[in-house]
């Protein structure tokens, strides 16, 4: 493949100011421009790219990190896009190789698609697991779910914490106080005034997306799900562990469709840390 001028061209880091840009990138694929998702990323995350002399941007992509600032124990990367006149040009390779390079023995994950993958597999990426993509509007079935759920309070944020730090497997404080003010509903499962687990729904686009989506089995978390669904008059969208049959039957059975899959990635770890047995879906396949 070869390298164009513009995979020669500094890669630097980018900023929330460079939202615009990001998202001006995305409608060039032909992904929705996402600029509330892409706003959290870069305020949370760390995003490179490359510029375009001729205006926008060639390339970029974000980073998020989570356990400890000095010593990261695992890295999500995510929105890895090229600009259509600059793709096939070694862009995209040339930035991810910035990017591990940046990240030195930092764990990485991340979420490809079928286009993506040769390249990731190429960079040492192993295919740990899969997601898949459901969306539409849910429809309840009338019956009252099994466990309790109501709406997070401020009081909830410590043992939702650390709730999600066991079940993620590394502390992303940083990613999940942001949730209150990014998404439109977060609510907790409780039983016996502890909670077992949470779910935001936040706008993207016409949808909702449900993520995170945390539960200590299938029934709470079809119950989070189904209290959400009943808050919002849009359709919903979420990405969920394959290994979650049962979730992904009931979401069909429910109204939502299959509309595409991802292969979940890791570099350096043989698979993600933490409980997946708990861990439904994502707060964005971009970040892990």
């Amino acid at each position: 493949m070869p390298t164009s001028s513009a995979a020669a061209l500094p890669v630097r880091r980018l900023t929330p100011r460079d939202l615009a840009a990001c998202a001006d990138l995305s409608e060039n694929r032909g992904w929705p421009r996402e600029e509330h998702k892409w706003g959290l990323l870069l305020a949370a995350g760390t995003g490179y790219g490359i510029d375009d002399p001729a205006g926008g941007l060639v390339t970029a992509c974000v980073v998020t990190e989570y356990g400890s600032p000095e010593c990261p124990e695992l890295a999500a990367i995510g929105m890895v896009l090229v600009a259509e006149r600059h793709a096939r040009q070694g862009v995209g390779r040339r930035l991810m190789r910035h990017v591990l390079e940046e990240m030195g023995s930092t764990p990485l994950t991340l979420h490809a698609t079928a286009y993506g993958l040769p390249l990731y597999e190429e960079l040492g990426f192993k295919v740990t697991g899969r997601a898949e993509m459901v969306r539409g509007v849910f429809t309840p079935d009338g019956s009252e779910p099994e466990v309790f759920t109501r709406p997070a309070t401020a009081g909830d944020l410590p043992p939702l914490l650390r709730l999600d730090a066991e079940v993620f497997g590394a502390d992303r404080t940083h990613m999940i106080t942001r949730l209150p003010a990014f998404a439109d509903q977060l609510r907790v499962a409780e039983e016996n005034g502890r909670i077992i687990g949470y779910a935001a729904a936040w706008p993207n686009m016409a949808t909702q997306v449900v993520g995170p989506l945390v539960a200590r089995d299938t029934e709470t978390a079809k119950a989070l799900v189904s209290s959400l669904a009943a808050h919002t008059d849009r359709p919903l969208r979420t990405d969920v562990d394959v290994r979650h049959e049962d979730l992904l039957s009931w979401l069909k059975e429910r109204g939502l469709e299959r509309v595409g899959g991802n292969a979940v990635m890791t570099h350096k770890i043989p698979e993600l840390p933490g409980d997946w047995t708990r861990r439904f879906a994502p707060l964005t396949v971009a970040a892990g």
